[in-house]
């Protein structure tokens, strides 16, 4: 696994710097290559990675909920995103930020092996874990694309697009990935709420009603926020705002109340 894992941090880093070498040096030869030359190698770390969250993830003991492989495993769905957006868009630029970000995520994983494991799950209950886990992480990426489209938006407006803003995509293209990014996380929480009430027998539990009362609440709010892009065309702040409400019920409801914990304690 650790040879893995440097390979797949060099890919990244390589990745990262060839997109970083693109946009400062516009007339060089790496900027002349094809787009999916360049991508190439990131593709590759993001495989490499996907074996490692797999291991990580999923061990002869139970599922592996630490810290460190969840963060992982947040970094190779940004990494994913990314990859599978620049097929029809070309945002590749954003490269220069994701894949450091997922390379410091596999060293960090590699530190940390051995995290909290949930141990006697039946397969309806791990599914329902992995889906929160995975809604959660998509959610927090539309977060971080939000605050990105906020910075964006106020050099915009102050006219100063000048310092790594210029290194982003069109405003346009930012808030239309943030959308797409939004509803898949809306579509995976929704899966996850719903196989909570299948699989937990005490949802409602003095335990756990506050953190099924937080999900429904930013479920609540990404809804709204969805109808109200294709409804009324909300864009800009007003996006924002929901996204970033939205993401901090969630993060209440998942990290606030100690959800991972509980459930270790409580199986």
């Amino acid at each position: 696994m650790i040879i893995i894992a440097i390979l797949a941090v060099l890919f990244y880093l390589l990745c990262g710097g060839l997109l970083l070498q693109k946009i400062l040096f516009p007339n060089s030869f790496v900027a002349r290559q094809p787009r999916h030359r360049l991508l190439s190698t990131g593709l590759l770390a993001m495989l490499l990675h996907a074996w490692l969250v797999y291991r990580g993830l999923f061990t002869p003991e139970g599922i592996n909920v630490g810290f460190f492989i969840i963060l992982s495993l947040v970094g190779w769905l940004v990494s994913l995103l990314l990859l599978l957006v620049t097929v029809r868009q070309r945002v590749e630029s954003l490269g220069v930020f994701v894949f450091p970000f997922a390379a410091l995520m596999v060293l960090l994983q590699m530190l940390d092996l051995e995290g909290p494991v949930l141990k006697q799950l039946g397969g309806g209950l791990q599914f329902h874990i992995i889906a929160s886990i995975i809604a959660y992480s998509l959610l927090s990426v539309a977060a971080v694309q939000a605050v990105l489209l906020y910075i964006q938006d106020s050099h915009l407006h102050n006219k100063h697009p000048g310092g790594f803003i210029r290194t982003l995509p069109p405003l346009e293209t930012m808030e239309n990935l943030l959308f797409r990014m939004i509803g898949l996380g809306f579509i995976v929480l929704s899966i996850s709420l719903l196989s909570g009430l299948f699989y937990l027998e005490d949802i409602l539990g003095q335990h756990m009603v506050h953190k099924t009362v937080l999900s429904v609440i930013a479920w609540v709010l990404f809804a709204v926020l969805l109808f109200g892009r294709w409804r009324f065309g909300w864009r800009g702040r007003t996006a924002i705002r929901w996204t970033i409400s939205g993401f901090v019920m969630l993060m209440l409801a998942y990290f606030g109340s100690k959800f991972v914990i509980e459930l270790v304690l409580h199986y």
